[in-house]
């Protein structure tokens, strides 16, 4: 009887891990990039998916995230406001390009794809890292620049 049981709770792991693991969808788990720099996240994707359309949403609960951007069969490059996303179907990858990124950028992020019933998607934690603060110094007329003290 403990054997039983103890088969049927390591099977249900396997299980659960294999469902886990085998979602057409990954990423990175976790990404930085500088305050008012630029940061691309890519994103793949298994065989079968490339007609499906990719998404960037932003929020820690993913059924509840906000999409800042997301692509159709159609439109496989979109652009919104400082986020981008590219799928590029031959790779099987899709990027998603935030500029001018500000410390407020910082936070929980889901890539998906979506599909009948419930989309994939696979959770990337971005960090920012303040910015260094530069100015334009010196005498600009010889064409020299220098940073601020």
């Amino acid at each position: 009887m403990a054997g039983s049981s103890l088969r049927s709770k390591v099977f249900w792991l396997q299980s659960c891990c294999f469902a886990m693991s085998s979602s057409p969808v990954t990423g990175p788990k976790a990404v930085r990039g500088q305050e008012r720099g630029c940061l691309a996240v890519q994103c793949r994707y298994t065989p079968g998916w490339e007609s499906h359309g990719k998404w960037w949403c932003r929020g820690a609960d993913w059924s509840s995230c906000k999409i800042l951007v997301q692509t159709t069969a159609s439109e496989p490059e979109v652009k919104r406001d400082r986020v981008s996303i590219r799928d590029n179907r031959e790779n099987r990858t899709f990027t998603v390009t935030t500029e001018e990124l500000r410390l407020d950028d910082a936070g929980v992020y889901w890539c998906g794809i979506e599909r009948v019933g419930h989309d994939h998607g696979t959770q990337v934690r971005v960090t920012v890292d303040p910015g260094k603060s530069m100015c334009v110094c010196g005498c600009v007329s010889q064409g020299l620049l220098c940073p601020a003290p």
